[in-house]
């Protein structure tokens, strides 16, 4: 009973807490961002399904934050009948549902996909009673693999804080960042300046953090030309903007990500997850437009990821979703003009599965239908296997 109480408090706590400081929650969509109306479709490659070996030594781990099968298929009639996903020929689908909710939220979502557990809605890498529980980049870094972080919002928001931070209310950023010091992390890129640097407790964590070794840039132009080393490349105050302002920030970092990883990995392998945030936030919107631009700019990072992945030969992506928001219906199209048009059923998160795409050594066992839990299970045996 009193367990039960504590979770309601919490869970009530959290909600007003990333009320403040999620507006993006809040976005209204007009009519007339129901319609995608197309653009200039860009080329897809299709890359070769032979690899070295029958186990992987890098995990590339992809999580479109919000991605349901139909934002799958509008980035796929957008591009007019083409995405790098596709590359991907094992697919299965996860469930999403959380330890206290049956419609789950980020934190829980990647904490279950991080973690292995089921928690509850606001937890960022702890269990229904808050403890905190390893996740499975720490566990990459203990192995001695290098380790990396991408996300397209605030580096502390839900789903990168859920692979590196323990906390019980995905709201405490700035406790959130402080996690990020007490971990080897070789490498993340996202939004969430202040975070580090506009504190309540007057630190400045990014000072702490060139003490440690990592070099700090805030520029993309900047952290595109890192190839080695360690980097914190902060790109925005909080979150980044969308597509049309931040252009190709994803696919740009996701790269630079994976070389700098691959060239600091001594020939222990390594672990990056990038996550394409803000096709949530699309969905929160109810906007098509919003959803369909950030969901070619997801696909565009998976090509990266499965670029790399085709030449090295010892590496498998995995791309997952942590849930699907707003209960999207794809009304109509045209593979021809790229033109998508949508409804919707919520502007919030809906509880039915999401896919799984997957490419390289050990990409057959992502296959069916499964907890989103046993994906962290089958990653971390793979992991183990080496």
């Amino acid at each position: 009973m009193i367990r039960n109480l504590f979770t309601l408090l919490l869970a009530l706590a959290i909600g007003f807490t990333t009320f403040a400081q999620d507006a993006y929650m809040d976005a209204q969509a007009q009519e007339i961002e129901k319609t995608y109306t197309g653009g200039k479709a860009y080329e897809v490659k299709t890359y070769t399904q032979k690899f070295k070996s029958d186990k992987p030594k890098n995990i590339i781990f992809m999580i479109g934050d919000g991605m349901g099968v139909a934002q799958v298929f509008a980035g796929l009639t957008a591009n007019q009948g083409k995405l790098f996903i596709e590359n991907c020929r094992h697919i299965g689908f996860s469930k999403t549902q959380s330890a206290d909710n049956y419609t789950t939220d980020s934190a829980a979502g990647g904490t279950a996909l991080s973690c292995g557990i089921k928690t509850y809605n606001g937890a960022i890498g702890v269990d229904t009673d808050t403890i905190p529980v390893k996740t499975i980049l720490e566990e990459a870094d203990e192995k001695g693999m290098a380790t990396g972080l991408v996300s397209s919002s605030a580096i502390t928001h839900a789903t990168p804080a859920s692979f590196i931070a323990h906390q019980k209310n995905r709201g405490m950023y700035e406790e959130i960042a402080a996690d990020f010091l007490k971990t080897d992390i070789d490498v993340f890129i996202g939004g969430g300046i202040e975070h580090f640097s506009k504190r309540a407790d007057g630190k400045n964590l990014l000072v702490d953090l060139e003490k440690n070794g990592y070099q700090v840039e805030s520029e993309m132009n900047k952290i595109k030309k890192v190839k080695k080393g360690k980097l914190v490349g902060l790109t925005a105050n909080v979150h980044t903007d969308r597509v049309p302002e931040r252009g190709e920030m994803l696919p740009v970092a996701t790269k630079t990500a994976i070389n700098i990883l691959d060239n600091n990995s001594n020939g222990n392998g390594f672990f990056v997850m990038v996550e394409g945030s803000q096709i949530d936030w699309g969905g929160h919107a109810n906007s098509t437009i919003y959803i369909t631009e950030e969901m070619l700019d997801f696909d565009k990072a998976v090509g990266e990821a499965i670029k790399f992945a085709a030449k090295n030969g010892e590496t498998l992506v995995v791309v997952t979703a942590d849930h699907e928001t707003g209960g999207m219906a794809v009304e109509g199209g045209d593979m021809n003009t790229g033109m998508v048009k949508a409804n919707y059923t919520t502007k919030g998160h809906s509880a039915v599965m999401v896919p799984i795409f997957s490419y390289g050594p050990g990409a057959e066992q992502f296959i069916g239908i499964m907890e989103n839990t046993d994906i962290h299970a089958k990653i971390k045996k793979l992991l183990s296997d080496n």
